[in-house]
């Protein structure tokens, strides 16, 4: 009935306030209109319904909102398609995006398609691109800021220092140099040597500090020292190089270096209030927003602020918007968790919707026909090769004067030579000021494809040069990971090796993991070795084969099952041992079972009952047993690192849960790698004392995790209520031995609940 009620009521009110629209619009048309308003419509009286819906779609397709969004749309689309096929080939999406933005623009489409070209990009729209493009940079630019971490720099800065500025000195000498011969011909009148030579010789010292650093990561050479120096030189040369551009800038606005000098003095005034008092104040901002789980709208509007405001006033002094912002995103508070919020609050728009705007933007101001003759494009080829020669020779030869070798000064300078989106940055600021002409433009545009198009090449070349196998190193260590894993029953073994396999499974070429099998001698008669060897190892080499997992098979008669194991692992200099939580040789907590002797599956059985009648008893045998004699033994006596595996009927792993309880469960980090690294298993890391925000190390682990599939991890922090049910979804539990003995004094239930766990111990 209430059905029908509500029904009839929307019927009701729909139909009466309708009919007194019509009404109410039919009297306004006869009493209210007159001939005078109707002078549009008398117009278009002739035509018909729907010519005058093409009329009011060809009106419609010629306002500035219709183009802008058109070519917002054509822009995504080209510059996404290119980055694909750049990516396709090995180069980064960079250069992909910059040859859409060549392509969109007078060089391709407006030479070949020019109504096309008028049509997407009229003349009259382009400040629309520019001005939007130009709040596109400057979000850019703080997360520049945000991304160097200034003690990180300082720590490591010894060297790179040293490369960084012979990086910077080399190509600026260059730079100059070759001003002085193309002064005459390629600039403007009015514009000084003073200004071209010195803008000339910053272009030249630029490096891409963002590409670099994802070739570094895509190439693996994060993980290795040189990827440290490297980036750390990159961070230098980008601090330095915008720090020499504000004073290249506020000279060539002066019009004189005596002139800059207040505009010079009013920047480092500047710099330095923002150091001293602002960057104070953020602190206090984020510590108070430190235990929350994400930013509030207050406190990401008054980072906006500050950042628009660093902007604005750089511009004012005459050093330019750009500058402020990275300079705000420097200043920002080393809090790594409350940057990386910031960051993925303003990446997605600013790289994904609005820098692509800046390449195009670029690319319609380039106009490759411009180089029309042979010696126009000797003169480009003339600067490429000046390029190269100082940024690529400056950087080698100062990395092999620290003490680098030949093959690593080489990649050092390859990398530094990398210009990308940073120089279009440089040449566009160039080209508004009028320092640069059109032609010159076009070949320092082509100057920064070529240098950025050229890096991953030579290091494939410098790669072969030198006979390595891979710049991409798999492991810290070249060595193989070697797992010991000792059990007492086959179903027992069947388990552990799962959660061995699970460590190692894409690496097998890099790993060995063998299987133990220790039996009392004074038990078994010496007839029934083979066969119990064979009886014991059946169902494991069954195993093994279902898994694709390659075994060594270890089977020993002792009598002392304990000091044997241990000898067996610190002999064999293995890097973990994997043992289950209820013994390791067969059956020994049971007299039955050393009577029966060899009948393991009987044996079983038998032990499962006992454990059932154990927990009828109220017992805690599976909290208690990980800590027994025998587990501290095998702890305190081996060289490596120790699991103890509790098995709750685990099947398979899927979803593995890792609570962080104690400050020393830094640990942890490199086996949650181990473990994202060989199996697509989803994570999720309960940080719930915020070990990530406290120990680099950990935050490395962490961001590694993550990057091999984002999807398949997730952070949870303390706010997030953890009981026995979100326990019982996961498959695996990994926890250190620290932090389950501390959940198990605070909630002997959640420990009683758990599904099956591994314990790890440190070493």
């Amino acid at each position: 009935m209430k059905k029908y009620k509500n029904l009839l009521f929307y019927i009701i009110t729909i139909g009466v306030f309708s009919i007194l629209i019509f009404i109410v619009l039919n009297a306004g048309k006869t009493n209210l209109e007159n001939i005078s308003q109707d002078i549009y419509s008398n117009s278009n009286i002739n035509l018909s319904a729907w010519d005058t819906f093409l009329l009011s779609l060809k009106e419609n397709i010629a306002t500035p909102t219709i183009t802008f969004l058109l070519q917002i749309i054509v822009i995504l689309i080209v510059v996404k398609l290119f980055g694909w096929l750049c990516k396709l080939i090995g180069q980064t999406t960079v250069i992909g995006e910059i040859i859409a933005g060549v392509v969109l623009g007078p060089s391709l489409l407006g030479l070949y398609f020019p109504e096309i070209s008028e049509a997407i990009f009229p003349t009259s729209s382009l400040n629309n691109i520019s001005l939007l493009s130009q709040v596109g940079l400057i979000l850019f630019m703080f997360i520049i800021g945000m991304e160097l971490d200034l003690k990180v720099i300082k720590n490591r800065a010894q060297n790179a220092v040293i490369i960084s500025h012979a990086s910077i000195i080399f190509p600026f000498s260059l730079g100059v140099f070759l001003a002085y011969f193309i002064y005459e011909e390629f600039t403007h009148s009015e514009v000084s040597f003073l200004s071209f030579a010195l803008f000339m010789g910053i272009a030249m010292s630029i490096t891409a500090f963002p590409v670099l650093a994802r070739i570094v990561h895509e190439k693996g050479l994060n993980k290795l020292p040189i990827g440290s120096i490297v980036i750390t030189c990159a961070a230098i040369d980008d601090i330095t190089a915008w720090c020499l551009l504000a004073a290249v800038i506020a000279i060539v606005k002066a019009g004189s270096l005596a002139s800059s000098v207040f505009v010079i003095l009013m920047a480092i005034t500047y710099v330095v209030f923002m150091f001293k008092v602002v960057r104070p104040v953020l602190k206090r901002i984020t510590e108070r927003e430190h235990s929350k789980r994400n930013i509030s709208k207050s406190v990401a509007a008054t980072f906006f602020v500050m950042l628009f405001a660093s902007a604005y006033m750089t511009e004012l002094i005459g050093i330019h918007a750009l500058f402020g912002a990275f300079l705000a995103g420097v200043i920002m508070p080393s809090d790594t968790r409350f940057r990386n919020l910031l960051t993925e609050k303003i990446e997605y728009v600013a790289l994904i919707v609005l820098l692509p705007l800046f390449f195009v933007y670029t690319g319609l101001r380039t106009e490759i026909g411009l180089l029309n003759s042979v010696h126009l494009w000797l003169i480009c080829g003339l600067i490429i090769v000046v390029a190269i020669t100082g940024k690529f020779l400056g950087s080698a030869l100062a990395a092999r004067f620290v003490g680098q070798n030949w093959k690593d000064s080489l990649t050092i300078g390859a990398l530094m030579n990398t210009r990308g989106l940073m120089e279009l940055v440089v040449l566009n600021i160039g080209l508004d000021l009028g320092i640069l002409t059109p032609q010159v433009f076009a070949m320092m545009v082509i100057m920064a494809l070529g240098t950025t198009f050229m890096t991953s090449p030579s290091l494939s070349l410098i790669n072969k040069i030198f006979k390595k196998k891979q710049l991409v190193i798999e492991d810290k260590e070249q060595k193989p990971f070697r797992i010991l894993v000792p059990f007492a029953s086959p179903e027992t073994g069947r388990k552990l090796l799962l959660v061995a396999h699970s460590l190692i499974k894409k690496r097998q070429s890099n790993s060995e993991l063998t299987m133990l099998h220790m039996s009392e001698g004074n038990i078994l008669h010496q007839y029934g070795i083979t066969k119990e060897e064979n009886t014991i190892f059946k169902p494991i080499i069954n195993q093994a084969k279902s898994l694709n997992q390659e075994i060594t098979k270890i089977f020993e008669v002792t009598s002392d099952t304990q000091s044997s194991i241990i000898k067996i692992a610190n002999k064999g200099e293995y890097d973990f041992i994997l043992i289950g939580s209820r013994g390791y040789t067969l059956s020994e907590d049971n007299i039955l079972g050393r009577f029966i002797g060899f009948s393991n599956s009987l044996v079983d059985n038998i032990n499962k009952l006992l454990l059932k009648i154990q927990g009828l008893n109220g017992g805690r045998r599976t909290s208690v047993s990980p800590f027994d004699d025998r587990t501290r033994q095998i702890i305190s006596k081996t060289d490596m690192q120790v699991g103890i595996f509790i098995d709750r009927g685990l099947i398979d792993i899927q979803n593995v849960f890792i609570p962080i309880l104690d400050e020393d469960d830094v640990f942890i980090g490199p086996f949650m790698e181990r473990l994202s690294k060989n199996s697509n298993v989803r994570i999720t890391l309960w940080d719930s004392i915020k070990l990530s925000d406290k120990t680099l190390e950990f935050v490395k682990s962490v961001r590694e995790v993550k990057s091999v599939n984002q999807y398949l991890f997730q952070v949870w922090n303390n706010n997030i209520p953890v009981d026995e049910s979100i326990l019982q979804k996961h498959d695996l539990i990994i926890i250190s031995l620290n932090s389950w003995r501390k959940l198990d004094e605070l909630d002997e239930k959640m420990i009683k609940g758990m599904p099956s766990t591994l314990i790890l111990t440190d070493r």
